[in-house]
C-alpha cells in the first residue's frame, strides 16, 4: 500500500512541477492550469493522508484504499477532459465564426475596389 501511495505523491509532485514550467513557459494558460493544480494538490493531499483516504474508501465501499484514491483521481480527471473538451468545441466554433466574418469582410473590401475602379 505504502509503494503506491508513494508513487502517486511522486506523480503528484510531477504533475504540479509539469504544470508550473509549462505556465511559466507561457505553454498553457493561467486559467486552464487552475484546474490540473487543483487535481494534483488533491491528489497530493490524499496520497499523503492515510486517514481521510480510509475514510473516503469506507464511504465508496472499496476495501483497498488506494483503490479508492485511484478511483477519485480517475473521476477528477474525467470531468476535467469534459470541461476541456467544451472549451475546445467553443473555440472551434468562434474559429469557425471568425473565419466567416473575415470572409465576409473580404469580400466586401473586394466589391469596394472593384465598384471603385469602375468608377
Amino acid at each position: 500500500m505504502d509503494r503506491l501511495l508513494n508513487a502517486m505523491t511522486g506523480l503528484s509532485v510531477l504533475l504540479i512541477l509539469l504544470v508550473l514550467v509549462s505556465v511559466r513557459r507561457a505553454r498553457i494558460r493561467v486559467e486552464y492550469s487552475v484546474s490540473w493544480l487543483i487535481g494534483a494538490v488533491a491528489l497530493l493531499v490524499l496520497s499523503r493522508s492515510h486517514d481521510l483516504l480510509n475514510s473516503i474508501a469506507g464511504l465508496l465501499g472499496v476495501t483497498y484504499p488506494p483503490l479508492a484514491l485511484i478511483l477519485l483521481v480517475g473521476c477528477v480527471f474525467l470531468v476535467m477532459f469534459y470541461r476541456f473538451s467544451v472549451i475546445i468545441s467553443q473555440l472551434k466554433d468562434d474559429n469557425i465564426a471568425l473565419a466567416q466574418r473575415v470572409a465576409i469582410l473580404e469580400y466586401h473590401i473586394r466589391a469596394c475596389k472593384d465598384q471603385a475602379t469602375t468608377s
